[in-house]
């Protein structure tokens, strides 16, 4: 018993001994995201919103409320935080860390093909009433326009924050340290937090967060990958919106025309 004490006690020493060795910056990289991703979780969250302010933001669009709340804290800790963090504590160029728009003939290339491709299949799966049931999230945004601009402009801010926080200032500042691997490590957290999510959708996110990396790097920007994924919400959203207000479920181009008489 006493020489198991021994060895971890001597463990942790060696551990402790080579924690000084390793590079400071990756450490707080991956402790930086570790702390943000944790705060999101439990103090900016729906239901945080819901229970500390529930009963100061109440009436016809309380859960409106929620999401916003939701949208900009996850804009505030994975967007706006971590390019402080570089700027102030690391001291270094954003555009090092994905933040310009690095090769954007690419980039607009690769983001406008994706999104031609995805709205044909985006058509076909939204003539289905049950995908135009879940779809926007805030369903009160199907009904009045304005409600859906705040809501889409929201959610714009929460896509820009939830893909610099991976494929931005993870992705770019654990590249230096792990080369490649960087890109499948951005992906595991990317891909856990869509646990629970529908099983498509889950294992769409290995492929997702993989590829999204890949282009990140290439492009030296995150910036197409926040377009790409808000792109494809967007569609979803409007889509849905526009189909429950003409009540038209049809795939043929007189569904497609007719999407145009609930404007």
């Amino acid at each position: 018993m006493n020489g198991e004490k021994l060895n971890l006690v001597e463990e942790l020493r060696n551990f402790f001994r080579r924690a000084k060795e390793l590079d400071g910056k990756t450490v707080a990289v991956f402790l930086i995201v570790a702390v943000f991703q944790t705060v999101v979780w439990y103090y900016w969250s729906r239901k945080f919103f819901r229970a500390e302010f529930g009963a100061e933001f109440g009436g016809a669009h309380k859960y409106l409320y929620e999401y916003m709340y939701w949208f900009l804290g996850s804009f505030v800790m994975y967007f706006a935080l971590p390019i402080l963090v570089v700027r102030i504590a690391f001291k270094e160029r954003l555009t090092d860390w994905g933040v310009g728009l690095g090769d954007k003939k690419l980039g607009f290339a690769v983001t406008g093909i994706f999104l031609l491709v995805m709205a044909p299949i985006l058509w076909v799966a939204s003539s289905s009433p049950e995908f135009a049931k879940v779809y926007p999230h805030y369903a009160p945004a199907k009904i009045q326009w304005e409600i859906l601009l705040v809501y889409e402009l929201g959610m714009l801010l929460y896509m820009i924050g939830w893909e610099y926080v991976w494929r931005g200032f993870m992705l770019f500042g654990l590249y230096p340290k792990f080369g490649y691997y960087a890109v499948l490590i951005q992906m595991m957290p990317f891909l856990i937090l869509h646990n629970g999510k529908p099983a498509p959708e889950t294992f769409g996110a290995i492929i997702a967060g993989v590829a999204l990396g890949a282009l990140a790097l290439r492009t030296r920007s995150f910036w197409y990958c926040a377009f790409t994924h808000f792109g494809v919400m967007f569609m979803i959203d409007l889509l849905s919106t526009l189909r429950y207000r003409v009540n038209d479920y049809g795939l043929g181009l007189d569904s497609f025309f007719n999407l145009f008489n609930a404007f």
